[in-house]
């Protein structure tokens, strides 16, 4: 894959306005004031924090409520309720040390290009390294191939003096933003076998005519369970609910089964799921996490909602 000049030096600033973890956002006005505990929780998390997280997390008003905001953000990520540990947490902060350690350009190795990329993709598969190259302007190259992402990035040190700014990226189909993205719904960790990856997409509505909620899952990226000529699926689903000033509203976990005939499914592109919810007019966000069980798929997305 080969980029023009113009398209490259376009994706090149799109790219580093993604990577770019500046706290403009924190002295913006209406936002609050926080405290020492979410303040050390917000620098490292903000990297993998969604900007309607930011938008809410920062519209709380006092400790205990961003205390419990904080306790779901994690839980949200976590590949693996049923245990004490959360592996998605425990590894983020080693790769946050990894980086402080390896990645020695000046500046804390996590904010660094090669920091963010590893805090968000884990180590490369394959590493080639390129200290002599034919240009005078590029002094060294590194490029990290990730096989599983079909992802291929290259880091240049233009001054010699061994800082690494990111530059070409060839390959993943939805592009290296695309991947960042679902990094930061916690769903391209390494180590978590084919669980805790995109399984399909959804979408989430809200009738408020019968007072519901409606979750569509495309069929042909489900899997389904054969049982008496009938496919069967099972779901596990928790919903985080935010009004849009911030406040949070509620949390609740349901669990579905869904049954179809294999001429139905033939003939359907989605199934819909519905949850008797009230829920008051305003505008709100729901953060949905959908499992399919056994441990086949997990996915989750953040949905404007008007009540």
């Amino acid at each position: 894959m080969k980029l023009d000049a113009c398209n490259h030096i376009i994706l090149l600033s799109v790219l580093m306005a993604a990577l770019s973890f500046t706290m403009e956002c924190c002295s913006a006005r209406g936002r609050i004031e926080l405290d020492p505990e979410s303040k050390d929780f917000y620098e490292y998390a903000r990297l993998i924090m969604t900007k309607q997280e930011k938008d809410i997390f920062h519209l709380l008003a006092d400790k205990e409520s961003r205390m419990e905001f904080i306790q779901d953000f994690w839980a949200k990520r976590d590949p693996d309720p049923s245990t004490d540990e959360n592996e998605f947490e425990e590894e983020f902060y080693r790769r946050i040390e990894f980086a402080n350690k390896h990645f020695i350009e000046g500046i804390p190795g996590w904010k660094t290009d090669r920091g963010r990329i590893y805090i968000y993709l884990g180590p490369p598969d394959k590493v080639d390294q390129r200290p002599f190259i034919n240009d005078p302007n590029v002094k060294g190259l590194i490029w990290w191939s990730y096989y599983t992402h079909q992802l291929g990035l290259e880091f240049v040190d233009r001054t010699g003096d061994g800082r690494y700014a990111l530059g070409r990226q060839v390959g993943a189909s939805g592009g290296l933003l695309d991947v960042l993205e679902r990094a930061k719904f916690g769903q391209v960790f390494k180590d978590e076998g084919d669980f805790g990856r995109v399984f399909s997409d959804f979408e989430v509505g809200y009738e408020r005519g019968k007072r519901e909620i409606h979750v569509s899952i495309p069929v042909e990226s489900l899997s389904f369970v054969s049982e008496e000529k009938m496919l069967k699926a099972e779901f596990d689903f928790e919903f985080f609910i935010y009004e849009r000033k911030g406040l949070k509203k509620d949390r609740i976990k349901r669990q579905k089964t869904y049954e179809i005939s294999e001429e139905e499914a033939l003939q359907m592109d989605s199934i819909v799921l519905t949850f008797p919810y009230d829920l008051e007019p305003g505008e709100y966000y729901f953060d949905v996490v959908v499992i399919v069980q056994p441990k086949i798929g997990k996915v989750r997305k953040i949905f404007k909602i008007k009540g």
